[in-house]
Parts: C-alpha cells; structure tokens; sequence
C-alpha cells in the first residue's frame, strides 16, 4: 500500500534517489509517492511523515475570516460567507454555516487516521534509533489528542477511531462514542505523549510534554463544565433536555465535584512549568505603558523587532511562520487592518468587547457615567491598548498616497469638522471609515479594529509585507486561568485570587477582592479580555452556557463626531481634544447586514448531513433535523 500526500515536502530529487534504476519503464517507481516499508524503516522519513501531520494545525487561527467574528469579540466586514448562518443561528445537517478547516470534521479525521498510522508503525520501530522513536512516537499520540480535542469541542463526542483502516476493509460503519469516553481517550493520549516527551529540548512549533500537560488541563476544564454536566445543562436547555442520548453531550452521572479536582491538579502541573511564566512574579501592579507592553510582547510571540522576545516564554505551543512560505498566516495586518491603510478591516471589534474592557482603576466601565462617556478611550485597561485600534489611536506611517491626509498617522473612525470654529466648516469623514476616500468598501462597520496580533514594526506594510507573529495554539496563561476556574468551582478563592491577580498585574490592573458569584463573574470577564481573539470565547459562552446572553446579542458599533470648538481653526484633521469636542453615540448594527440571534442547537455543531448518510451510526446532535 502506497501512502500519499504525507510526505508532500520531501524533494523529487530525494525521492529520486529511493527509485531503483531499471531500463523497464514499466518497473519505475512513481515520484511522488514513498513506499510504506520504506517510510518506517528509515528515521528521515518516519519523522518527516509525523511531522506533515502538523499541517492539521492549517494557520491556526489566522484565517481571513476568525472565529472570533462568531462570537461577541467581532463583526466580520464582508458578509456572505457563511458567519452570519452561524451568528444567526440558522445551521442546519445541510448547511452548517463557517467552519474553519481546523475544526473541519474531515479534516480532523485525515490527520487523526495520519496519527493512527505513525503510532502503529513506531510502537515498534523497524529503525534503531529508539530515542527517535519514541520522541515520533510522544508526538503522534500528542497530534491524535489534540484533534480529538478539536472535535470534542465543537460537535460533542465523536467515534474514536485507533485503527488504521484499509482497502479491504468493509465495515466503515462507527459508533458515536460517549462523552466520557472521547474524554478518557484523549487524557489518556496526552499521558502517553506527555511520558514520551519529558526532557526533550522545547522546539518551536512541535509537541513537547508541557504541551500534552495543557491541552490535557484544557480538556478537563471542559468536562467539568456546566454545558458538559448534563443534569446541569437539562435544565439550562429545554434542548438538552429534550434529546434522547445526552451521553454524546457530557456526564450523565459521577461526581462534578472530583472532574474539577482533575481539572485544577492538571492545570497545577502547567503551573510549575515555570520556565513558561512570562512577568507573573510581580507584588504589584505594572505602569499602564509596562501593562500594555508586557501584553504586545506575549502576543508577538517572539516575532516582531518592536516587541520584548521573552514574551515568547508564554507559549507553550504555537503555530509559525517562515518567510519563505506565502501563508495566510503572515497576512494578518493585511486581512484585518485599517482601510486608510489600504487593508481590508476584517474581523472588527464590536463595542460589547470593548465595553467589558474595565477602567484602570478596576471599575467597570460604563455610559452611564459621564466621565466614562466623555473619554471612553482615558484610562482603560492597559490591554486595550494592545488588542483594539480606536479612532485616535497612533498607528504606523500612511502609504505615499495617503500621508498628506493624514501626516500624524492616526486611526480616523469618525466625522469630524475642519475649517474654522468661528466661520466656515465641513464635516469629512475619517480616513478609516465606510465613507472614506480610501477604499470605503473595506471600512470597519464597528469603529474599532483589530491590533492584537498585529506587529507593529513600523517597517511591515501590512497590506504589502507578510509578518511572522506565531498563533497560540497553547498558552501557559491559558493554564492558569484554568487552574483559576477550578479553584472557584472548588471554593478555593483565595488561592484562585492569588494567581489571578499575578495576571492581573503583568497587565498593570489593581488586585480583586470578590468573592462568591461575583468572583466568578469577575474571572470570566478576565479571560474574556486576557484570551481576545484566540478562539476561547466561542466555547467558554457555550460550555459557561451563556451563550444566549452574550453571544446571542445584537453587535454593536459606535458612531463618533468631532466638532471644532468656538475659534478653532484646523485646515488637516487630526485627533485633538484641544481643537475638538467629541461625542460618542452606541447603536446597533443594521439588522439587515446582520441579525444575531441564540438557538440552544448552536451549543454543539452539527454534523454534515452526507457524513451522516455516510454512516448511518452517527447520532445527529439535539436541535437538527
């Protein structure tokens, strides 16, 4: 049996050499194919067969369109693409709205049979390397977890495959394992790799034991949720309620209490991993400027000039990218950036990410208060800063073409007047905005776009030059604010306080004090902010069940106007509240560009109406036809 496609990056030339030189044409060995006993004989190849199987991470989470546009953190500016039958809960078995292809059912399945079949074949290496083996092997075991966990989260339980199957093989029919037991397989994957790969040397990129420890916390952290215990999630959903096999769904018995002691002993051994920990040694607050840098420096992940490399440490497991390859991945500022700019302002911020942003100070923010409302922007948590642009906000130099319009490169969100106080004005519109003179049509609805994973090197023109910011598949404060949770859960408030606030300071904010309720709602804002834009909230609302409350809200955006105050004279705009008086007014998207609404089927994905005529033993999920 031949196996193609998994060794895609391994030259012709190379390849070449394996093709024995015979005159009969008819005995040649295809190129681009490597045969089976070959691959597993040979270290090269075993590991350039593993790590193709790493390209099931795609751009991780760098797509044109995120995942964070599906939740209340974004509003994506180009309507039409499958988010808005997620957003507006209208998925169904024959359209399922959006799926990026790194929650694709088929495509976690390719990479899971990939994983199955480097495990089987270097449980016992037919090489003499063991060393090598086993690090190969620690690694597969890791992959197969991970996009199990994958699925896990975004369909429910899914059959567990472990056998490589093949063509004479004829039953394909599998069962939906439970909840529990997709759990079970998947810690137990992460213990194996976790043994394999104890003090091997961290490399970018790649599994290490540290990494099967956190995706093992994460998976955890997820069992013991509300959405997951299903006595609990019956009677948040009529839904769930109503469906006949919850075991596909979470626990229907068992102690909730010991899965978050599971969870919280997991996620503690992250914590010791202290070679990860990235300024959480502080006994106090960071400065509001050290706040925001020591956030830019963990989301840069080590790939900008402008940014402290250590915030590299963080990142247990990230996806990279290399100059030499023209990934989506490096297009990020292009993909989401300032239409002034020339960049197409994709997955915007919406004001209620924005309003859960606290002040400084740790008030909550709110129009209500006058103050607040007279300078939403003054004072905000320093993370702000590093994760949204907003109209005043310095930026990078304009293009050519557009720098006389705008010599202070600032974002421009708004309207504003120019001309004089006292005489003649006109109301223009700002430069990043749907009615600018630079291409209005990739203007941001919202008022807002994205930064976070944006590098800010000046040098990078982001609709021209691709950038080499890592995706977080893993982070070691994702660890902790798991660790966090399951403190909560368990009634160990202080010592969750405690490593919160470590979080809390490196951002530059003032310690809590809640307790109860309070402390939980306070914790799960935190995350909210600390996690933006990394794929997290479009599960912590489901498995929080929240979903109705937050993700089922309508977006929205702000409208900004400046206006010259008595005896100003300003000929070129720029953001100036000497010069300006500026107000704020908050209203909702058009319902027309998008509607969201909350359905209970939308806490689970559905499965693909052909997958299911496929196998006639896949359960549909509650809430689709």
């Amino acid at each position: 049996m031949k196996l193609k496609n998994n060794l895609r990056y391994i030259s012709l030339a190379f390849v070449g050499l394996l093709t024995s030189c015979n005159d009969d044409f008819v005995s040649t060995e295809p190129l681009d194919e490597v045969p089976q006993e070959l691959v597993w004989a040979d270290p090269a190849l075993a590991q350039a067969f593993v790590f193709e199987i790493y390209n099931g991470f795609g751009v991780g989470g760098f797509y044109e369109q995120q995942m964070a546009s599906m939740t209340d953190e974004a509003f994506f500016t180009h309507p039409g693409r499958g988010i808005n039958t997620v957003t507006e809960s209208r998925s169904n078995a024959a359209d399922q709205g959006y799926i990026m292809d790194t929650y694709s059912y088929g495509n976690m399945y390719e990479r899971i049979r990939a994983s199955n079949v480097a495990i089987q074949n270097l449980r016992n290496p037919q090489f003499d390397d063991k060393d090598k083996a086993n690090a190969l092997l620690g690694e597969a075991y890791f992959l197969r977890a991970y996009f199990y966990q994958q699925l896990l989260r975004f369909y429910g339980a899914v059959p567990i495959i472990k056998k490589v199957y093949k063509l004479e093989d004829t039953d394909f029919l599998a069962d939906r394992n439970t909840y529990e037991e997709c759990v079970n397989q998947i810690v137990s994957d992460c213990d194996s790799a976790s043994t394999l790969l104890t003090g091997l040397a961290k490399e970018d990129g790649r599994a290490s034991d540290v990494a099967a420890f956190a995706l093992k916390a994460r998976v955890l952290t997820y069992a013991a949720s509300d959405l997951h215990d299903v006595p609990t999630a019956k009677a948040k959903s009529a839904t769930i309620s109503s469906y006949s096999n919850p075991e596909f769904l979470g626990y229907v018995s068992g102690n909730r209490a010991e899965r978050w002691r599971k969870a919280r002993d997991a996620a503690k051994v992250v914590l010791t991993k202290l070679d990860y920990a990235y300024k959480l040694d502080l006994t106090a607050p960071a400065t509001a400027e050290e706040g925001t840098a020591n956030y830019m420096d963990i989301a840069m992940g080590g790939g900008s000039n402008v940014a402290n490399v250590d915030g590299k440490k963080d990142l247990i497991l990230g996806r990279f990218f290399k100059d030499i390859k023209d990934e989506r991945g490096g297009w990020v500022g292009r993909d989401n950036g300032p239409n002034g700019y020339h960049n197409w302002s994709g997955n915007s911020p919406v004001q209620l990410l924005v309003d859960d942003y606290e002040m400084r100070t740790g008030v909550k923010f709110s129009w209500d208060n006058a103050a607040h409302k007279a300078a939403p922007y003054t004072n905000r948590d320093p993370r702000f800063y590093a994760t949204i642009s907003h109209d005043g906000s310095n930026w990078k130099p304009r293009t050519a073409d557009v720098a006389q319009r705008d010599p202070a490169n600032q974002i421009q969100t708004g309207r504003y007047e120019v001309g004089s106080g006292s005489g003649t004005k006109r109301v223009i519109p700002g430069l990043d905005t749907r009615n600018s003179p630079i291409e209005d049509w990739n203007g941001s609805y919202t008022g807002y776009y994205y930064r976070k994973f944006v590098d800010p090197n000046p040098r990078i023109e982001d609709q021209n030059t691709r950038q080499q910011i890592p995706w977080p598949l893993l982070r070691y404060t994702e660890a902790v604010l798991n660790y966090v949770e399951a403190c909560i859960e368990l009634g160990e408030e202080a010592e969750a306080k405690t490593w919160l606030n470590k979080i809390r300071f490196r951002a530059g904010m003032p310690a809590i004090t809640d307790a109860g309720a309070a402390l939980k709602d306070r914790y799960r804002n935190e995350r909210r902010i600390e996690l933006a834009y990394e794929e997290h909230r479009f599960f912590d609302a489901r498995r929080w069940m929240i979903a109705p409350t937050t993700l089922g809200r309508k977006v929205t955006l702000v409208n900004i106007f400046g206006a010259l105050k008595p005896g100003k004279t300003v000929a070129v705009y720029k953001y100036d509240p000497n010069n300006y008086t500026y107000t704020y007014t908050v209203s909702n998207l058009n319902p027309g560009i998008e509607n969201r609404s909350w359905n209970d089927k939308m806490y689970f994905t559905s499965f693909n109406r052909d997958e299911i005529n496929r196998n006639t033993k896949l359960v549909q999920n509650p809430g689709y036809q």
